[in-house]
């Protein structure tokens, strides 16, 4: 029973978009039911959260992939480019000022 409930929420549902708070009512309606007993209703919310957190922590790397890949093709600056850029010229302005004193 167990395992076609899961199945259904990986289908379904998609485990990036489960909450503790669905997994809960549905494991408490399960109970209601008599179909699983409190042990294994608690393995199964455990199980669906722990899924879940994966899950949008995958898509959170597809996402900054994405963004990066497309950053890339638009031939945009990242955030280390701006950094090393602004170091850099940081270096040139202290060396150019350094360079007028001493004249």
């Amino acid at each position: 029973m167990i395992d076609l409930i899961k199945k259904a929420f990986y289908t379904g549902l998609g485990a990036a978009e489960l909450t503790r708070e669905k997994v809960e009512e549905l494991a408490a309606e399960l109970s209601e039911k008599g179909k699983v007993s409190d042990s294994e209703i608690k393995k199964f919310v455990d199980e669906m959260l722990a899924m879940s957190q994966e899950r949008k922590e995958q898509l959170k790397k597809q996402l900054e992939k994405v963004s990066e890949e497309t950053m890339k093709r638009m031939n945009l600056a990242s955030r280390d480019d701006l950094d090393a850029l602004e170091k850099r010229l940081a270096e040139e302005i202290r060396k150019a000022k350094k360079k007028g004193s001493a004249e």
